[in-house]
């Protein structure tokens, strides 16, 4: 904005008292006292308006950005979950192939690949609850310890 010195406003001040004189003087300060008021309070709010703007604009930027990161992470997700599918499916179908078919299995349809390994499982740790630990299968493991394992009965 234009910079007054001091002695710029003396000299001011007596052309304006020598031009108006000094009855008009007082009204003629006022007035332009409320104009300079009005040229500031305008600039303000342009300034003020063109901040806001500029944030708005920062901020749809930031967003465009996140967006992009988020397609970028969801991309390698995909991929990464291609990778690991398409080995358990061949795995699968490689299970499947060599197990025996019989007249149930056809007829029963093609169950999901996850399914098929759970079928494959013994079951246990999927029937519990996360947390627990699986039960023995054998309630008396001490006794199956002592049995002779040389082949003889």
């Amino acid at each position: 904005m234009i910079e007054f010195s001091f002695g710029k406003l003396v000299l001011l001040a007596l052309i304006a008292l020598i031009v108006l004189g000094p009855e008009k003087l007082p009204g003629a300060a006022r007035t332009a006292g409320a104009l300079l008021r009005r040229v500031r309070n305008g600039w303000d709010s342009v300034r003020a308006e063109v901040e806001r703007e500029l944030e708005v604009e920062e901020i749809r930027r930031a967003a465009r950005e996140a967006a992009m990161q988020a397609e970028a992470v969801q991309k390698d997700i995909e991929a990464g979950v291609k990778q690991v599918r398409e080995p358990l499916d061949e795995a699968v179908a490689t299970v499947k192939s060599a197990g025996t078919s019989g007249p149930d299995e056809a007829s029963a349809g093609t169950p999901e690949p996850a399914a098929e390994i759970a079928a494959v499982d013994d079951g246990t740790q999927a029937q519990l609850p996360l947390g627990e630990p699986a039960a023995e299968a054998d309630p008396q493991p001490a006794a199956r310890d002592t049995e002779p394992s040389h082949g003889r009965t």
